[in-house]
């Protein structure tokens, strides 16, 4: 299916020269939606997933169904100080700074086949801390999956040979 016509790109947003890329157009047509999730459901399958993990908060929106498709759990992953429990944490940078990323220290068991599924494959900086917070509790990242990819920010490269599926490239 072709997704691109869902997605609403709105100019010089959140500042001049971004090109926003807005899921919610997709989001609000239920059976594109249903297909978008079926489409990267598929390739969870092809890797034996055992769990999916999704970073806040658009992360929640791609990961959650997916892993209810697959009858999978989900592993929510935050930014520090949102877990109520014990966690483990890993920094990365901003434009402008630095944040970090936190999940529960029992998320992951070790050796757990992890699929990472986030809205969008940027610069790759949230994935790849993701990607270190599921290997610091000892699971094994099989892939990653994304609505959106923007290859021209090459993402994609930094997270080596993990086969990635994106709907969408621009």
């Amino acid at each position: 299916m072709d997704y691109k016509p869902y997605i609403r790109v709105i100019p010089d947003y959140p500042q001049p020269g971004i090109r926003f890329k807005d899921i919610t157009t997709l989001l609000k047509e239920g059976p594109v939606y249903k297909a978008a999730i079926d489409e990267l459901a598929q390739f969870a399958r092809e890797l034996d997933a055992q769990v999916v993990a999704g970073p806040e908060a658009r992360g929640f929106v791609v990961g959650a169904p997916l892993a209810t498709a697959l009858g999978l759990g989900f592993v929510p992953v935050r930014k520090a100080g949102k877990l109520p429990y014990e966690t483990i944490k890993a920094d990365y940078s901003l434009e402008y700074g630095k944040d970090s990323l936190a999940m529960h220290v029992d998320a992951i068991e070790k050796g757990q086949r992890v699929l990472i599924a986030d809205d969008l494959l940027a610069t790759g900086g949230t994935i790849t801390t993701t990607i270190k917070l599921v290997e610091q509790l000892g699971g094994v990242v099989v892939g990653a999956a994304f609505f959106i990819e923007l290859s021209y920010l090459e993402g994609r490269q930094k997270l080596g040979d993990i086969p990635v599926r994106s709907l969408v490239t621009y």
